[in-house]
């Protein structure tokens, strides 16, 4: 016997941020404290599957033509996902499971949104254009399992916002720890991963969508190459990078001019973060070091110790004295700074 039936069981778990103090309450747009009604169908004797409502090209432009927006702004780079499947992989890589919290920036007509909550999860989504935050709001107000928040995701307090929803969280017996799930807008990738990585007491696993150059970039920290840089020595000082899959230009709309990957970061624990004396003083001696990228450290470093120390430094850890920073780990120059830095 086919049966078809809602899925509305009521949840024990309510979305509720407290925004900072001196946020204006009208920047939050939470949704209805309602359970979503996708259909399931279900046979006599057989396990409930969920039916996932695909998007695609058409059903993307219908959503920015219903609010009036004919074209995605360039100024924000708006390019929409239209491979479901895409989607579903994104949140298959970050283990997103029933009850989990997770952080989605950028959510734009609410393709990703839409696997996230059929997964179970918990979202916060955090949408800088007016139009688009009130379009995924009115798409999905029908569940209790999202918040939207209309703010810059590079300005908003995140911290405040997830701090309360997983103290509300552990109360319920769930992990204390949220997830991000994301298709970022390529013109803000490095900016946002710079905000997320030392967020490890509140997020266990990052999984973004990125321009694909840039993702292998970051995955890859392999020593003199044109690509290595002072990001690689910041990705690995607060994260456990994984390059997974390649994901074609065709897949957007509109299609940008290159292709995109997906890349997972496991963030460490404040306790697992290499030992320095200062990560202020570590990560201006690394800038310093690679604005000279062809100078030795000898030379580039000379305002932070005298160059015999530097080379004294740089022979203690198993390098020449004419060392230049391309050479160097992350561990030589964490071991590096701690001989030389003065705190």
């Amino acid at each position: 016997m086919l049966v078809l039936r809602p899925t509305c069981s009521p949840s024990p778990y309510s979305v509720s941020c407290s925004p900072p103090r001196g946020t204006l309450l009208s920047s939050l747009v939470p949704t209805p404290r309602r359970r979503p009604l996708p259909f399931v169908v279900a046979c006599a004797g057989q396990p409930e599957v969920r039916r996932i409502c695909e998007d695609d090209y058409h059903s993307t432009v219908r959503s920015l033509n219903s609010r009036g927006r004919h074209k995605p702004r360039k100024s924000l780079g708006q390019h929409y996902m239209l491979n479901s499947s895409i989607n579903e992989e994104l949140v298959n890589v970050a283990g997103v499971g029933e009850g989990d919290v997770v952080l989605e920036i950028g959510p734009g007509t609410g393709a990703l949104t839409n696997v996230l909550i059929n997964a179970g999860a918990m979202v916060v989504a955090v949408e800088k254009d007016p139009h688009m935050a009130l379009l995924v709001q009115e798409r999905f107000n029908s569940t209790d399992q999202l918040l939207v928040l209309q703010e810059d995701f590079t300005k908003c307090h995140i911290c405040s916002h997830l701090t309360s929803f997983l103290e509300k969280n552990h109360m319920e017996t769930r992990p204390t720890s949220a997830k991000v799930v994301s298709n970022l807008p390529f013109n803000i990738s490095t900016e946002v991963i710079k905000q997320l990585l030392p967020m490890g007491d509140i997020f266990s696993d990052v999984v973004l969508l990125l321009q694909e150059e840039t993702a292998s970039r970051l995955a890859d920290c392999s020593l003199r190459t044109p690509e290595y840089r002072p990001i690689n020595i910041f990705v690995q000082f607060y994260s456990d990078p994984e390059y997974k899959f390649k994901v074609e230009r065709t897949n957007f709309f509109p299609q940008p001019n290159v292709d995109a990957a997906i890349i997972k970061f496991r963030l460490k624990q404040s306790a697992e973060y290499p030992l320095v004396t200062s990560r202020k003083s570590f990560f201006s001696m690394i800038s310093s070091a690679f604005n000279g990228k062809r100078k030795m450290l000898r030379n580039s470093l000379q305002h932070i110790s005298p160059s015999d120390q530097i080379e004294a430094a740089l022979s203690s850890i198993g390098h020449p004295v004419t060392a230049r920073p391309g050479e160097l780990t992350m561990e030589d120059f964490v071991n590096l700074h701690n001989l030389i830095a003065k705190v």
